[in-house]
């Protein structure tokens, strides 16, 4: 006998249909549970009174298994499916959907009846095992088995390539084969929780509120094909006059599976004392109050196919500038005293800055010791085999290999010779720096002498 009459139910649902209370007031004004309110309105808004009416009697295999697929194609609780179905007690469709994903189709047409012993087979019987049915255990086993071949050859929404896929991922695979195999085994092959995975599906409805920023990263993140971290793509996400946190920026980019080059090792240039070593002045101190007060160089090796070219730029500590560069098919003398005309002529008069290297077989010649001194320039050195000396200097010939010669392939040392030079203006005017406070070396120097 059912609990509640029909006229009473009929009474709570055109109180609530009438508008006056929502579910919960209207729960309480006649003493019911919220979710019975909720679930006779869905009932009488399909079937009229006969949804209201308490029925009893017998439901096919083939019925349970449409409504739990029902329930599952079209996202619905358990209550909303149990009102489109007619299906009085909600707690029917929750023990289908527990004997669904433990045992299949077959769990279902199990009779709750108790079945007929069968007779032991004779001791002398031969036995085929072809023909010896698989124990519960067994069974259970052999279906948990095909579950986790199924997820594992799942290609969608898992990543190839990655150490660890992402629950969302895990969650939308097993999704798509949660009407083939029960959800318990793929569960269990996926390392999910029930409860995460549901939670996974309902947020997967919500509308993305960072999908436009989604859309500027990765327009910003290749129109610097691939240079910019999440801390550069904030400061630039900010120069167009938006606010985003570096947290979320980072996050956002795991989700899009961005990530900046990463630089590789220096080549180290190092051949011994040649002549004479000067002393290390800069100490360190890789920061400078003006510019042209500080400079650093040091020479570099690229290497194509056999072929290789060696650049000798010089380094501005106020701003991280390159002031000058030479690049020749050797490292001889006459490339680093090209490079060094080039940097003195962008001084005004007065200015002799500090010039600071390692201790390179070029930096030790008398000719060049003796053309830093007619201008006026102090030399320094690093420390034998000390690179930390020259951190700066090292640190821009990362990013230039990580950013530029490792990130396209150049076919020819005259390709490498452009891509060099594109890439030296563009790390000056427009590589934003976050020490920069987000600007460019040349906009940052323009900005202190405009201001000045």
């Amino acid at each position: 006998m059912s609990k509640y009459s029909l006229t009473f139910k009929l009474k709570v649902v055109r109180h609530y249909l009438s508008g006056k209370e929502g579910q919960k007031a209207t729960a309480r004004r006649f003493g019911v549970d919220h979710s019975a309110v909720r679930k006779w309105s869905a009932a009488w808004k399909l079937h009229g009174e006969s949804g209201l009416t308490t029925r009893h009697f017998t439901y096919s295999p083939a019925f349970k298994e449409s409504v739990i697929l029902h329930m599952r194609e079209h996202r619905l609780s358990v209550r909303e499916v149990c009102a489109i179905f007619a299906i009085p007690a909600f707690s029917t469709v929750c023990q289908w959907e527990r004997l669904y994903d433990e045992g299949g189709f077959e769990a279902l047409t199990t009779s709750r009846r108790r079945k007929k012993m069968m007779p032991f087979p004779p001791e002398n019987a031969p036995v085929n095992p072809l023909q010896t049915p698989l124990s519960p255990d067994e069974r259970k086993e052999l279906e948990q088995l095909r579950a986790e071949v199924a997820y594992l050859k799942k290609p969608a929404g898992l990543t190839q390539g990655k150490k660890h896929a992402r629950t969302r991922d895990k969650a939308q695979v097993v999704n798509e084969l949660r009407l083939q195999f029960p959800l318990a085994h793929l569960l269990k092959a996926a390392g999910l929780a029930r409860s995460t995975f549901y939670w996974q599906l309902s947020s997967s409805k919500k509308p993305d509120k960072y999908a436009d920023d989604k859309r500027r990263i990765l327009t910003l993140f290749h129109k610097h094909k691939g240079r910019y971290g999440y801390r550069r793509i904030t400061l630039a996400y900010r120069r167009d006059g938006r606010l985003l946190n570096h947290k979320t920026v980072q996050r956002l980019m795991k989700e899009l599976d961005l990530t900046s080059c990463i630089r590789r090792k220096k080549y180290n240039s190092y051949r011994g004392r040649y002549g004479k070593v000067a002393g290390n002045v800069l100490n360190r101190r890789f920061s400078a109050d003006k510019p042209n007060q500080k400079w650093v160089t040091d020479v570099t090796e690229f290497n194509i196919n056999g072929e290789k070219l060696y650049l000798s730029p010089v380094l501005d500590l106020y701003n991280g500038e390159i002031v000058a560069y030479q690049m020749e098919p050797r490292p001889l003398l006459s490339m680093v005293d090209d490079m060094l005309t080039k940097a003195m002529s962008v001084l005004d008069k007065g200015e002799c800055p500090l010039l600071h290297s390692d201790q390179g077989w070029q930096y030790q010649m008398a000719h060049y010791q003796n053309r830093l001194k007619e201008a006026g320039l102090k030399q320094s050195m690093s420390r034998k085999g000390n690179c930390y000396d020259n951190a700066v200097m090292e640190s821009f010939f990362g990013t230039l290999k990580s950013e530029c010669f490792y990130l396209t392939e150049n076919r020819s040392i005259s390709e490498l010779r452009i891509a060099i030079d594109e890439y030296i203006h563009y790390y000056n005017h427009e590589r934003i720096k976050q020490k920069l406070k987000g600007l460019s070396p040349v906009e940052y120097r323009t900005q202190a002498q405009l201001a000045a």
